[in-house]
């Protein structure tokens, strides 16, 4: 039990985790990072086969269908998860939005693995490293900007995959029905019953 200031209590108990609404949201995500990656390529916004070595070989187009499609993907998804689950509170549906991105990673890392990490666009080309099986001694030989290139793609990937998860909250609070504001919660009727639903 938590005591208030005011004199208010709750109890607080464990949040209930809807698995169907995680799976779902975390498909409908994976989905959606499909979806985008090759609609970026079909306009010509990722370059296929070309991983770029700077950052000024990436156009603005490629920047911001990047950005954009990293977060709605997720937030899609995270919106998904929250409305599957029925979560009826902000807190919960952020949650199940979270966690969706959470087991769409490495889901995407596989994916990636066996190599379908070109449709997904180059953003999310640095989780795939070279498989142990594709390793010749043609490519054994070092290049120099090969360096350059991993550090890039790792950068990208990482700005991508955190771009998914923040879209996956804002989702999962968009799913609950609740206003966006920070201070609702302190405002809102208290519920009976087990908490986050």
């Amino acid at each position: 039990m938590v005591t208030y200031g005011d004199g208010a209590s709750d109890v607080h108990g464990p949040w209930p985790l809807s698995w169907s609404g995680v799976w779902v949201g975390a498909l409908a995500g994976i989905a959606l990072v499909l979806i985008f990656g090759l609609v970026g390529i079909a306009i010509g916004a990722h370059r296929v086969g070309h991983p770029f070595g700077t950052w000024h070989d990436v156009s603005f187009l490629a920047l911001a269908w990047s950005v954009f499609s990293a977060f709605i993907a997720f937030a899609v998804g995270g919106w998904v998860a929250g409305r599957v689950a029925g979560a009826r509170r902000s807190e919960t549906a952020m949650l199940h939005g979270s966690i969706a991105w959470l087991v769409a990673v490495p889901i995407l890392m596989v994916l990636a693995s066996v190599g379908a990490s070109a449709y997904f666009g180059t953003w999310y080309g640095g989780l795939a490293g070279t498989p142990a099986w594709a390793t010749t001694a043609a490519a054994a030989v070092q290049d120099p900007n090969a360096a350059l290139a991993a550090r890039n793609a790792a950068l990208a990937t990482v700005t991508a995959l955190l771009l998914g998860l923040v879209g996956g909250v804002i989702g999962g609070w968009m799913g609950s029905g609740e206003p966006m504001t920070f201070t609702y919660y302190r405002t809102r009727p208290v519920r009976s019953g087990t908490g986050g639903w």
